[in-house]
């Protein structure tokens, strides 16, 4: 089988780990390459704190959207913090498109 599958990867607060789980699982199974964090900072992963660290996940999380066809918004209750919003803009500015799991 040599099907071209659509890349995308999930940008929005790690402090909504279920819901990132939830999304892969859900946009697998509809036949997505998914791409996510790797660690979820305000659900537990305190490495993320470290010295640098942040800084560097942020920048390798633009490179994981540099890899996708599109992103895929978690935004719970409406929620775009700071970083969700410069990895949309970054999204926007560089022809993916974004999409949102509710309604912005």
């Amino acid at each position: 089988m040599s099907t071209k599958y659509p890349v995308i990867t999930l940008c929005g607060s790690t402090r909504f780990k279920e819901q990132f789980l939830e999304a892969q699982k859900r946009l697998t199974l509809s036949g997505n390459i998914v791409i996510s964090v790797g660690l979820f900072g305000h659900s537990g992963d305190d490495e993320v704190w470290t010295e640098g660290t942040k800084e560097m996940l942020d920048d390798m999380h633009k490179r994981k959207i540099d890899m996708a066809d599109s992103i895929f918004v978690i935004n719970v209750g409406g929620y775009i913090g700071q970083s969700t919003r410069s990895e949309i803009d970054y999204a926007l500015a560089h022809g993916k498109k974004v999409e949102y799991l509710e309604k912005p």
